[in-house]
């Protein structure tokens, strides 16, 4: 279900859109957009942003707002000074009589974070910088920053999608697409140029001393448009704060990066009533194996780009799906193309099951999906023991697009889980010493 969108108005006569997720205890995050790149309503339908929005409000109050001259907010707007930005967060948490809680920036708007951070002490717990920068000139003073403003002044439908692809590490598929989209459903060409203009003088350098709040500075480490000496300034300038880099190339989470970033800033945040998708304790779980049929094949017909686009979209939609059947993914657990997740209900995992199948076929992607139950060792976010082998050699039976599932499995659920099962049989597993009788799962007949 989308957010509910509401406004406030700042104490210069702006109405600013935002909307609020999530009711959890853990600490309230009030989450930037990219200045001219952010639209409430619009990002609700970009999985990748819609996955990351739902993953940070599991367990706490997730706001997101769309600053003055974008989006959903007043858009005859023609000035952005620093100030008005920190207008803008304020008029947000005051509407919404937030007393105490983290902030989270990225690229071109940690300066107002930090800005507000260092007027607000009292008010902000946290404070996150993702890709983001003091002072201005070491981004915009890049190659391939002057590159992008060079191409948003000629033509503005090039400009959108170079920086859809840029934003998004090059890698090619319609995630760069989207974002190209999303920018200009955000703004126009006109008011970018200008916003942009005066974001280039948004210089926080002196300001970083006076941030008491606690600071985690984070950054890709293969984003090429924001580099680790950015970080290492930024961090180095802010009274204890920490640099952290992870894994990616893109400032959009998304799949493996995701996690990685979601795991770093649900830990700084020092709540485990947020902690990313909870391993269950080791004992026995309903292990849930998915996998591309015939990859190899689909890389060579759609070509590599292609197919690690459409992979990438699966990928996001089947965690979600997993996460709301009441699953664990394993992000731990390395699978080339497939996705492990642990379930404590063999219904929820089987319903699970039947949804990612369809998933698969309707991306054109169809897999195979197997289930075992069994007793599993947690450890460090992974999971082992010879259950989990087990299912992935269900898995392998599997016809593409079909759900297999072991007697355990199906004894487990034969009452609850309003399907069907066909008897396919005791089969021979791979590396397996005793044969395991297998069942497909049907829809249920009336």
């Amino acid at each position: 279900m989308e957010p509910r969108i509401q406004y406030a108005k700042t104490s210069d006569g702006v109405n600013i859109a935002y909307w609020t997720l999530g009711d959890g205890a853990g600490v309230p995050l009030v989450h930037l957009s990219l200045p001219g790149a952010g639209h409430i309503e619009f990002e609700w339908h970009f999985p990748e942003l819609h996955d990351w929005y739902e993953r940070l409000a599991k367990a706490r109050t997730l706001v997101r707002f769309d600053i003055r001259g974008s989006g959903l907010s007043d858009r005859e707007v023609h000035a952005w000074p620093l100030d008005a930005l920190v207008r803008d967060i304020e008029s947000v948490v005051d509407h919404l009589a937030m007393e105490r809680f983290a902030v989270l920036g990225s690229m071109h708007n940690g300066p107002a974070a930090v800005a507000y951070a260092a007027r607000h002490p009292e008010r902000v717990s946290h404070l996150v910088l993702w890709c983001s920068w003091a002072c201005p000139s070491d981004y915009y003073g890049s190659p391939e920053a002057e590159t992008l403003v060079s191409l948003r002044d000629q033509d503005w439908d090039t400009y959108a999608r170079a920086v859809g692809h840029a934003f998004t590490g090059w890698s090619g598929g319609d995630v760069g697409n989207r974002l190209a989209s999303l920018l200009q459903q955000s703004t126009t060409q006109e008011t970018l140029i200008r916003l942009v203009a005066e974001a280039s003088q948004w210089d926080v350098t002196s300001l970083l001393g006076d941030v008491r709040a606690s600071t985690l500075v984070l950054f890709a480490r293969d984003f090429r448009l924001v580099d680790a000496r950015m970080g290492r300034s930024l961090a180095s300038g802010i009274p204890d704060a920490r640099l952290a880099i992870i894994e990616g190339r893109s400032v959009i989470p998304a799949n493996q990066d995701a996690g990685a970033m979601e795991r770093a800033i649900n830990e700084f945040l020092g709540d485990s009533a947020i902690a990313p998708e909870p391993m269950p304790p080791s004992g026995t779980a309903v292990i849930l194996f998915a996998d591309i049929a015939d990859s190899t094949a689909l890389t060579e017909r759609l070509g590599d780009a292609a197919f690690r686009a459409k992979a990438r979209d699966l990928d996001i939609t089947l965690r979600k799906i997993i996460r709301d059947g009441g699953g664990t993914c394993i992000d731990a657990k390395t699978l080339g193309d497939g996705v492990l997740a642990v379930f404590t209900s063999a219904r929820q995992a089987i319903g699970a099951a039947l949804k990612c199948a369809a998933a698969g076929e309707e991306g054109g992607l169809p897999l195979h999906l197997g289930l075992h139950a069994g007793d599993v060792i947690e450890e460090d976010g992974n999971v082992f023991g010879g259950a989990v082998n087990i299912a992935a050699r269900v898995s392998a039976l599997a016809a593409p697009g079909e759900v297999l599932i072991s007697d355990i499995v199906r004894g487990l659920a034969r009452t609850s889980a309003g399907v069907a099962f066909e008897d396919r049989g005791e089969q021979k597993l791979k590396g397996i010493e005793d044969p395991v009788r297998v069942f497909a799962v049907r829809e249920a007949t009336a």
